[in-house]
């Protein structure tokens, strides 16, 4: 895909990865449009749209797209970034109620964002919408049950979709990144967090394979 003059839009695009893959499209000459339940616009490059919008509200979500298609009458990248984690804690120790919210973000923040954008993609009979998951909904982990069953539900999710949409013009893609150096894990830093990629360096690999004829559909970033 040529991503100039593309519409694109990144959930939870304000830091971390989102707001790295935001800069990439900006680079590759995208409209870029960002949303973050908090705001926090004030410091985008020129160039990103900044829209208010919470991804566990299903009709903010549909406002969203909505808006978006009004502005600038079409969508053709929808990218389901936002995203939050627990630290890692045995089954036992584990707050079940956080894990709640943990599960209306990593998995309905991205059926609410698939669907909206699905919604008007079907109209226009094109567009791409990409999932960010984790490498956590690979496979399973010690002290991190919660975590990886919300990426294993978004991984499923996907996967489903994309199977839902196969033999139109509209395409479905899953990416399963390693942990990053972002703000994510601000609450408890892991030990190797040294070793965590850098989110720049993701979304790089991410634009790069939007770009090929032939994006792979599940991609893997391991650090």
């Amino acid at each position: 895909m040529d991503l100039k003059n593309k519409v694109v839009v990144v959930t939870g695009g304000t830091k971390g990865l989102g707001k790295a893959l935001a800069l990439g499209f900006l680079k590759d000459g995208s409209k870029v449009v960002v949303c973050s339940k908090d705001g926090g616009f004030e410091n985008l490059e020129n160039g990103i749209v900044g829209i208010k919008a919470d991804v566990t509200k299903e009709n903010e979500m549909q406002s969203l797209a909505e808006k978006i298609t009004s502005d600038f009458g079409q969508i053709d990248v929808w990218i389901n970034n936002a995203g939050i984690w627990l630290p890692h804690k045995p089954i036992e120790e584990t707050d079940w109620k956080r894990a709640h919210d943990l599960m209306e973000v990593n998995l309905f923040g991205t059926v609410y964002g698939a669907k909206a954008a699905l919604a008007q993609m079907r109209k226009q009979d094109f567009g791409m919408i990409v999932n960010i998951i984790s490498t956590s909904g690979l496979n399973g982990k010690i002290n991190e049950t919660a975590y990886c069953a919300s990426k294993f539900a978004a991984s499923g999710f996907t996967k489903s979709l994309m199977k839902e949409v196969d033999g139109i013009k509209i395409k479905v893609l899953g990416v399963y990144p390693g942990g990053m150096q972002t703000n994510l894990f601000d609450e408890n830093i892991p030990v190797n967090y040294n070793e965590f990629m850098d989110p720049s360096f993701v979304a790089e690999k991410i634009i790069e394979n939007l770009k090929l004829k032939k994006p792979e559909v599940e991609l893997v970033i391991n650090r």
